[in-house]
């Protein structure tokens, strides 16, 4: 069985759903976990958790972001990008050095609100439901964090790619709206592509095909990063049979330890996490499968 983290460089045009609908075919198994989805029109780095290793999507220590940014300046949609209904047109000339002296104002904490086309619940309900039935939902706003927003190069007139880090939750599609505003124009974000998401970048990201090819090579697991990849912030401790044996079956072993949490490896290599309180080991999660 397949264990590990594929990073696809998702197409344009796919949801994140259908490159897992597309994956659990090519690689052979139903059990795949996506982290950090992205909207149809954007590409990039779509970390997908396969076999066990789907136990390890929520336990991601690093959950920041980083994009590639369109934005065209003159047009707001009800979306907030390119793909949306036009809601306003007006004829702006923005200068280059208008949009770099703006970017600075970002950097930092600060409060943004989802957008009604995301996938945030409201009273049980995923804002773009609402959205698409013409209907307006009172959102709160959430605690983001910019890390830098940089500019990058002018591709049309009116229109820039930047560069942004970010916090997770973070709707890029807001930030660039915000940046019109700043800049008295109406703006939609015409362009996306995460280059990292957590610890995984573009450099290390496979298109479809390539993934494709692979499997028709029979070097699909070339392509995986190991499953302990995602924890490198435990201690690594190497078990015995015996201990390897009890933690399997979720019972507790006396370990010798300080009390935290430990990743523990045995004979076959990476076994799963661990925590110890008062000198007894009990699993935390397991990344290979249950015996019995």
């Amino acid at each position: 069985m397949l264990n590990g983290v594929l990073i696809v460089d998702k197409p344009a045009g796919w949801t994140s759903f259908d490159v897992v609908a597309k994956m659990r075919g090519v690689l052979g198994t139903k059990k795949i976990g996506h982290s950090g989805t992205l909207d149809p029109m954007a590409t990039g780095v779509l970390p997908l958790f396969v076999g066990p290793a789907a136990r390890a999507v929520d336990m991601q220590q690093d959950h920041t972001k980083a994009y590639e940014a369109k934005a065209f300046f003159g047009l707001r949609t009800d979306t907030g990008d390119i793909t949306g209904r036009v809601l306003e047109e007006k004829k702006v000339l923005i200068e280059e050095a208008a949009v770099k002296a703006a970017l600075p104002f970002f950097a930092g904490k600060q409060m943004q609100t989802p957008p009604m086309y995301s996938a945030v619940k409201v009273n049980g309900q995923p804002l773009y439901k609402l959205a698409r039935k013409g209907q307006e939902a009172v959102r709160a706003p959430r605690p983001i964090e910019i890390f830098s927003f940089d500019y990058l190069r002018r591709e049309e007139e009116n229109e820039f790619w930047v560069r942004v880090s970010c916090s997770k939750g973070t709707y890029v599609r807001v930030l660039i709206e915000e940046l019109g505003q700043r800049l008295d124009a109406p703006a939609v974000l015409s362009g996306l592509r995460r280059i990292r998401s957590g610890a995984y970048t573009l450099e290390k990201a496979h298109t479809v095909d390539e993934i494709c090819r692979a499997k028709e090579e029979g070097r699909l697991k070339d392509l995986l990063y190991p499953v302990d990849s995602v924890f490198p912030q435990y201690p690594a401790v190497t078990v015995g049979a015996a201990c390897a044996a009890a933690l399997k079956n979720g019972a507790k072993s006396a370990l010798a330890l300080e009390d935290g949490v430990y990743r523990a490896y045995f004979e076959e290599g990476f076994l799963g996490l661990f925590e110890v309180q008062c000198g007894e080991a009990k699993v935390k999660r397991l990344f290979i499968e249950r015996e019995g």
